[in-house]
């Protein structure tokens, strides 16, 4: 090909170039170029993938209120729900349930970390080979421009492991057969051997002296991914400690609005009672028309408070569905059957403490937190010195081929050889990047630890916290149920003074007020001490143990380390929680029947009411 040729093909390139640069053309000259994005495609959602939604009818209102079919439901049935639909782990937030953000694949994913760091200790297998011809020009005959063809395959193996200790062990072989084909100068040489095969072996070893030595620091990585598959696994932990909390607070919390309905559905009732006899005492003349006015406001006031109270009770059940995993709309009413505690429990404070130390799942993670700080400070402090290395290499060469006059020559096994002894130095002066990270690690572990007691510090406070709570609400129960007693009374005698004219509608009003109210409260206060009472253990960490809560690790097949040539490992697809215990009494009665729910005015059976003492003097 002549000069001229060479400045055509030089042309066209450069205006091939030049057209490149402008895309509209090069894209349709050459239709795999992408255009560029100069506009903003977004689907329409309708487009994307949808999601099962659950078939349920409306969900309840206090407007639509159905008769449903009771289903007795115990605590220990509520929380069994909450565990098996807990594939993401939810809590109560007030009178709605979210998502924590944990799922039960979280530990799982976290653990595939421990093979990922091992993977820097697996061997490596590289292997190339190509196949070559080279023809260039020469003038070798003084002549005339002939070919200078030449054939060969290069064929490189290489196979190299990291040792624990640093070291990079290497063992490599390279075999490179050629042939010249046309070249007559370098094919009447007596002593060129064409073809021809040029080998060698060698075996070699890298092994750090400082930096990058030590079994410590090179085994950090792995050690660091266990830790945060520990961590992972507490987080967890942490997250269905809540949603048992949850369960159990929802769950009284479902119990406490039952009561207050029926209180505030008796106050009704009674209020209702009153309206009816102040328009007999006014037909009778015995009243005037500002009593029945006063009657029916009241009545219409706690049939608003009733209304209220329906609502907060559709609340709580929706937010009790929503933890449990469930539907907003059952078929059944989930009536509560566990009756709450009612005798006092009196912790030791010390070992709470002490549990609290050992099992919280954020003092856990924090203690992790500090050893992985110890392991990334091995790191740093490996880091921090010189890069001195040893080298050892042994090589064994080989070459055979064939000489013009047709005779093979072969070298022997071993015969010439190669070896390497060396130590590589490297170091930058003050090593000033180095040590700024390791004094950065060094504060890091400070200021963990100092995390660490501040931890500690406050599961204190908040423990204590816990018992000023428990005494607190129990002191509350016993005060109101007196006060209900107190309450029940009055409501008997004003009603009695009320139908005989000897007091005034106003009374028998606050009578009905303060009689539902106590009922209301007395429930209250019991059903926080029980919660309270759930509180504590999730402090402590150990809500899941008395509750008799384990994870286990659900297995699945997956492709290993050989791929698909290997049979399939089962490793953890998840961590999942499994069913508690039973721990609580399943009564045959509604949990609130505890609270002995009769009406004054009608009871079904009379209590024994206490006689009014007078109170001690101060």
């Amino acid at each position: 090909m002549g000069f001229g040729t060479n400045c055509r093909l030089i042309c066209a390139l450069a205006v091939l170039l030049a057209c490149s640069a402008q895309f509209t053309y090069a894209q349709r000259a050459f239709p795999f170029i992408f255009p560029e994005e100069r506009t903003i495609r977004v689907r329409d959602p309708s487009e994307l993938r949808p999601a099962p939604i659950p078939n349920t009818p409306p969900p309840p209102t206090v407007s639509n209120l159905e008769d449903l079919v009771p289903r007795h439901f115990t605590l220990d049935e509520a929380i069994r729900s909450a565990l098996a639909n807990s594939e993401v782990v939810r809590v109560l937030n007030g009178v709605s349930a979210s998502s924590t953000g944990q799922t039960i694949y979280d530990v799982a994913i976290q653990n595939t970390g421990i093979d990922a760091a091992r993977a820097a200790f697996d061997p490596t297998v590289q292997a190339n080979n190509s196949f070559n011809r080279i023809d260039r020009p020469s003038n070798s005959n003084g002549t005339a421009i002939i070919g200078n063809r030449g054939d060969n395959y290069n064929f490189d193996f290489d196979l190299s492991k990291k040792t624990v200790t640093g070291g990079t062990l290497n063992l490599g072989v390279n075999a490179t057969p050629s042939k010249q084909a046309q070249d007559p100068f370098i094919l009447q040489n007596p002593t060129f051997l064409n073809p021809r095969t040029s080998s060698s072996a060698e075996m070699s070893i890298t092994q750090p002296l400082l930096q990058g030595a030590g079994r410590a620091a090179n085994l950090a990585p792995i050690v660091l991914a266990r830790i945060e598959t520990e961590r992972s696994y507490f987080q967890l932990k942490s997250s269905v400690q809540a949603l048992v909390r949850s369960v159990i607070e929802g769950y009284w919390g479902v119990v406490f609005a039952r009561t207050d309905v029926w209180a505030r559905r008796q106050q009704e009732k009674q209020s209702k009672g009153a309206l009816d006899l102040a328009e007999a005492r006014l037909r009778a003349g015995l009243v005037d028309l500002a009593d029945v006015a006063q009657a029916r406001l009241a009545y219409h006031n706690f049939r608003a408070s009733l209304i209220t109270a329906e609502a907060s009770l559709l609340q709580r059940e929706a937010a009790m569905l929503n933890v449990l995993g469930f539907p907003p709309y059952e078929t059944d009413q989930l009536v509560p059957v566990t009756p709450p505690q009612t005798e006092r429990v009196t912790p030791e404070w010390s070992e709470l403490l002490q549990l609290a130390q050992e099992r919280r799942p954020d003092l856990i993670e924090l203690k992790l937190i500090l050893e992985a700080d110890e392991q990334r400070l091995v790191q740093a402090q490996n880091q921090a010195l010189p890069k001195v290395d040893g080298v050892a290499l042994y090589r064994w060469n080989g070459l055979e081929g064939e000489l013009p006059v047709g005779t093979k020559l072969t070298s022997g096994p071993g015969e010439f050889t190669d070896w390497t002894l060396a130590v590589n130095f490297s170091v930058p002066l003050g090593l000033r990047q180095s040590r700024a990270n390791l004094r950065q690690q060094e504060l890091v572990i400070s200021r963990d630890l100092a995390n660490l007691d501040q931890g500690v510090h406050a599961a204190s406070h908040i423990i204590a916290g816990n018992l000023r709570n428990l005494a607190q609400f129990y002191e509350q129960y016993e005060a109101y149920r007196a006060a209900r007693d107190a309450a029940e009374i009055n409501l008997r005698a004003q009603y009695a003074e009320y139908r005989n004219g000897r007091t005034i509608l106003l009374n028998l009003l606050q009578g009905i007020t303060d009689w539902g109210n106590a009922v209301s409260a007395e429930a209250q206060a019991l059903l926080q001490y029980n919660t309270e009472l759930a509180n504590l253990e999730q402090q402590t960490g150990t809500i899941l143990e008395t509750h008799g809560v384990r994870f286990y690790e659900e297995r699945f097949t997956a492709i290993g380390p050989l791929g698909r040539l290997g049979h399939g490992r089962s490793y953890p697809g998840t961590t999942t929680p499994d069913l508690n215990f039973d721990r609580y009494p399943a009564g045959e009665r509604p949990s609130e029947e505890v609270f002995e729910l009769e009406t004054p005015e009608f009871p079904s059976r009379r209590r024994v009411l206490p006689t009014m003492e007078p109170l001690p003097a101060p």
